[in-house]
Formats: structure tokens, C-alpha cells, sequence
């Protein structure tokens, strides 16, 4: 039989449950472990307290070609050591796969360059908060994986500085997907080098918490990513309302745009969705302060696939327009309207969607409305 957990009193031995070749799902107080069938292994999801747990797991299932490996917001317990257990075979992510660790306080550069070595054919890697993280790790993720490579997630790694890191991001020639969310040195003269390099494969950008950019990387973007797909924008205090402007000549394939915490005004937002609100799927105007009837009209008039809208804190917003936008989304599954204090009932029952959820209203208990979602499919686009 092969190694057990150090914690006996939950009796689990990972090593049988590889060994029976079935598609499982196993949970236990602590962590949990997604698995599925040996000789196709699609998943692994772990959570886990101890780094001597995680480097025991890494052994254990390094025999397993695996597609997705998530070791999300794993703190202190995934230093180099443990990555090192599961680099004792090269090329142990042989296909296409996907890489997310998020919150790795001690993983370093070199611990990273030592998985990166495992997956030579890496599409997507999510490196989130990993605060020890420098520009040597974008020179490896070019180096190794550079002509395959297709979304990176470098959010809140300070460490990081943005313009050092863009020689390699410029020679990432497929990625598609890029997110530098609160990474102080982001600055307008790196978004404009970076669009103009790869702005034309982008489908994806996130900018949040940039707090220099200003409405020239806005402009940028409208310029040269005609294709771009989802646009993050949360916080980005220094921008105007020409900013929508340049998006709404631009950017009209937008299917997601999320604009929280900023100050554009009611006409601004309005004359963006009667420009390129057509395709609109998910919109968050979360605490945008100003909108009021203008943008409601718009939205009622040309965003007719939209799913997903976020009014919190929108408190110029009457009952009728809020009637006005339900009633003509048909597609609309969820509004959120948290701290919407005027709403009243001649909302909430006179609109004649029935499929809408209305979220936010209410006092609701803990983690209600949270949804941690799991793909079939590890590539957004």
C-alpha cells in the first residue's frame, strides 16, 4: 500500500484511491481533491493546509498526465520545495494545460521556472498575488513557453514591474488574455507599447486598480483592438467620458465590460450603449453614481443579449427605469442593485420578466450569492 495522510484521523489514503483508475470526487474535512480517471486525468483541484501534504500529493499523482492543476490562494503552504516534487519528470504536463496559483507568498522565481519546465505545451497560467514573483518569471514563461502561451494572470504581484516585464510580454505572440489588475507601475506609455505589439489578438484585458492610466490608454485600445471580447476597467479614477467615447467607435464587439467605481456620467455610459451595446452580455456599473434614465433607455433600446447587470449603488435609478431595463432585456438572468435604498415594490412587482434574478436587495445569508464555477472547458476563449 502506498503512503498515507499524516492526519490519521481521517483515515484517507490518496494513493488506493489512484489506484482503482475511476473518475472520483473525494472530500474530506481540510482540503478537497477533484480526480478523475487515471488514464485521462482532465482536473486537479486541491486545497490544502500543509506544504508536507501538498508535496506528498504532487508524488502521488505525478504519474498522471494532468490538463489543469489549481492550487488557488495556497499561502505559505506551496514553497519551492514542494513544486520541486513534482519536477523530478520533465514534461509531466505533456498536453495542453492550464496552471493556476494564486496567493503563493513563498513561491519564488525559481520554484516557478521548475514547474514551467514540467509544462512544455502550457496555454494558461494564473500567478495572482504571488508576491515574491519578479520580472525573471515573464522572462521564463517567454522563454519556455512563449510561442504557445495564451492567458496570463499576474494581478497584485508588486514585485513586478510593468514596463521591464514588456520586452517578454511583446514576444508572447499568441496571448489573448492578459491581466495586470493593481500593478501600481502600469502606466499609460505600457499599455500603449503593449496594445500596439499584441493588440490585435486580445480578447480579453484587464486593467483594474490602474490608478495612472488615463483616457490615451483607453484610446489606444479602441485603435488597435477591434476584436477585444472583455474589458476590465474597475477604478480607473483618471478617466473621462471620452474614454467611453474612444471604446464606443472601437470596441464594438464588447461582451463583457465591468466600469465599477468610476465617474462617468449618465449621458457618457448612455451614448457608449447606443454606440456598441448590441453584443453586451455582462455590464457592471457598480457605484458609476451618475447614470440615471439615459443610460436605463439605452439599455432597454439597444442591449437586448444582456445577462448579467450590476446597478449597485446607482441611486439616481427611479422604480420605472429599473422596470423599464428588466422588462426590456428579455435575456437578463441577474440585476444586482445593492445599496439600491429606493427601490420600492412597485418594482419588484410590476416588472414582467420572470426569469430575472433580483440580487442585492435583501439581507441574505453569508455567501449566498458567491459562485465558484468549474469549466469543462480550462480556456476562456
Amino acid at each position: 500500500m502506498g503512503p498515507t495522510w499524516a492526519r490519521p484521523k481521517y483515515g484517507f489514503d490518496l494513493s488506493a484511491e489512484l489506484q482503482k483508475g475511476e473518475a472520483s470526487i473525494i472530500e474530506k474535512s481540510g482540503f478537497a481533491c477533484r480526480l478523475a480517471a487515471a488514464e485521462d486525468m482532465v482536473k486537479f483541484l486541491l486545497y490544502l493546509p500543509y506544504s508536507e501534504q501538498m508535496s506528498l500529493c504532487f508524488e502521488l499523482v505525478i504519474v498522471i498526465l494532468l490538463e489543469v492543476l489549481q492550487l488557488d490562494q495556497c499561502g505559505r503552504c506551496l514553497p519551492d520545495y514542494a513544486i520541486s516534487s513534482i519536477s523530478c519528470s520533465e514534461n509531466c504536463f505533456p498536453e495542453p494545460s492550464t496552471i493556476s496559483i494564486t496567493g503563493a507568498c513563498r513561491l519564488t522565481d525559481d520554484g516557478l521556472a521548475t514547474l514551467i519546465s514540467s509544462a512544455p505545451s502550457l496555454r494558461s497560467i494564473n500567478l495572482s498575488q504571488c508576491s515574491l514573483l519578479t520580472v525573471s518569471s515573464i522572462g521564463t514563461l517567454e522563454n519556455k513557453v512563449g510561442s504557445l502561451l495564451g492567458e496570463l494572470y499576474i494581478d497584485d504581484c508588486q514585485s513586478i514591474d510593468a514596463m521591464l516585464i514588456l520586452p517578454a510580454l511583446k514576444r508572447l505572440e499568441n496571448l489573448h488574455v492578459f491581466s495586470v489588475a493593481g500593478i501600481s507601475s502600469v502606466s499609460d506609455d505600457f499599455v500603449v507599447e503593449f496594445v500596439a505589439r499584441l493588440g490585435h489578438n486580445l480578447r480579453e484585458l484587464v486593467l483594474s486598480d490602474s490608478t495612472n492610466l488615463t483616457d490615451a490608454s483607453m484610446k489606444a485600445i479602441a485603435e488597435v483592438c477591434p476584436g477585444i471580447l472583455a474589458l476590465n476597467l474597475v477604478n480607473l479614477t483618471k478617466l473621462t467620458d471620452s474614454a467611453v467615447g474612444y471604446l464606443a467607435n472601437g470596441c464594438q464587439a464588447l461582451e463583457k465590460l465591468i466600469l465599477c467605481r468610476n465617474t462617468f456620467s449618465d449621458e457618457g455610459i448612455a451614448a457608449f450603449l447606443e454606440a456598441s451595446g448590441e453584443l453586451l452580455q455582462e455590464l457592471s456599473l457598480n457605484n458609476v453614481k451618475k447614470v440615471s434614465t439615459d443610460t436605463a433607455i439605452s439599455l432597454a433600446k439597444k442591449s437586448r443579449k444582456l445577462q448579467s447587470l450590476d446597478l449597485s449603488w446607482s441611486r439616481n435609478m427611479t422604480d420605472e427605469a429599473y422596470g423599464l431595463i428588466v422588462d426590456s432585456c428579455s435575456c437578463l438572468k441577474e440585476l444586482k442593485v445593492f445599496g439600491c435604498t429606493q427601490i420600492t415594490d412597485t418594482f419588484l412587482n410590476g416588472h414582467s420578466n420572470a426569469e430575472v434574478k433580483i440580487v442585492g436587495l435583501k439581507m441574505a445569508p453569508l455567501l449566498e450569492h458567491c459562485r465558484v464555477l468549474i469549466p469543462d472547458n480550462p480556456f476562456k476563449y
